[in-house]
């Protein structure tokens, strides 16, 4: 499966052009990608390296519109070492695989004509380290600033709460250099639940996978673009039991993505994937047992 196998495709939403910002590569272990699913299935679209880790994109996705460029979620970062420590930001790259000489969130929004002081407004579907990374940065004087100054950054107050105080599974995704600093900064506004966070664009809540999520669809009622963020993050994931083993509560985000898919199906909504490395974004269908990819896009 490759990006070559997709249909190039320009998405305007409303008011809003759509572009995907891929911002690094990284990887995480196959297993836990897909929980029960037998390797001898999901490799044959997920290839392994040694160490058992499957490859992973952070793609991020912008609006931009006249009076508005609108970011939802930041990758991983870069400055491992400079948020995080010599040790533990060495560590968590190397563990990670991830790719710090290649795409990042600046250099793809730089392809954009887009600087950081530009983006207007920043949805955080969830402060997992790999979707929140890149929301602050390292000034180059020691301290840990938010990388969008100008920007309002939205995230979910259950999901807060959690990150604030997060089980003993989840701990290690939950970083405080990557959100705190906003608070410092006063550039956060803490949502409640499902809302429209600017027009055309609406957040509903997700909890199997972390408490919190809020995922995001823009929508004009004719043209509809779903970001799955961690409900299902690769094209690979379409199939209602391929869950991850990070997943909090298996059998509830099976509920979930049954609805949105549902939804997806019957209205030929796009989902854009964060993590797929070789699909940007798909239309799916129902076969009358299960969910399956029906065309592949590329944005352009």
């Amino acid at each position: 499966m490759t990006t070559h196998e997709a249909q190039p495709t320009s998405l305007q939403i409303g008011p809003y052009k759509a572009y995907s910002v891929p911002t690094g590569l990284f990887r995480l272990d196959g297993g836990a990608m897909f929980g029960t699913v037998p390797k001898v299935l999901w490799s044959k679209t997920n290839p392994t390296d040694e160490q058992n880790r499957i490859l992973m994109e952070c793609r991020t996705l912008l609006l931009v519109s006249d009076d508005r460029k609108v970011l939802i979620d930041t990758g991983n970062g870069s400055d491992f070492v400079a948020k995080y420590g010599e040790k533990f930001g060495g560590k968590f790259a190397e563990m990670f695989g991830v790719d710090q000489s290649g795409t990042s969130l600046l250099s793809s929004l730089k392809k954009q004509g887009i600087t950081p002081d530009q983006i207007t407004d920043v949805i955080l579907t969830h402060l997992h380290f790999d979707h929140a990374g890149g929301a602050t940065c390292d000034d180059g004087q020691g301290h840990i600033v938010p990388t969008f100054p100008n920007a309002t950054y939205y995230i979910q107050q259950a999901n807060l709460d959690t990150a604030r105080k997060p089980n003993r599974r989840e701990r290690a995704s939950y970083l405080t250099p990557n959100f705190e600093p906003l608070f410092a900064h006063d550039v956060v506004k803490v949502l409640d639940g499902p809302t429209e966070v600017a027009p055309h664009i609406h957040v509903s809540i997700s909890n199997g996978h972390t408490l919190g999520q809020q995922n995001v669809l823009v929508s004009d009622g004719k043209t509809s673009l779903f970001y799955c963020a961690d409900l299902i993050p690769t094209s690979t994931h379409i199939k209602l039991a391929w869950v991850m083993g990070y997943d909090i509560q298996p059998v509830l985000i099976l509920e979930e993505k049954e609805k949105i898919l549902k939804q997806a199906s019957e209205n030929n909504w796009y989902l854009f994937f964060e993590h797929d490395p070789y699909v940007e974004a798909a239309q799916v269908a129902f076969d009358g047992k299960d969910f399956e990819v029906k065309k592949r896009f590329q944005l352009t």
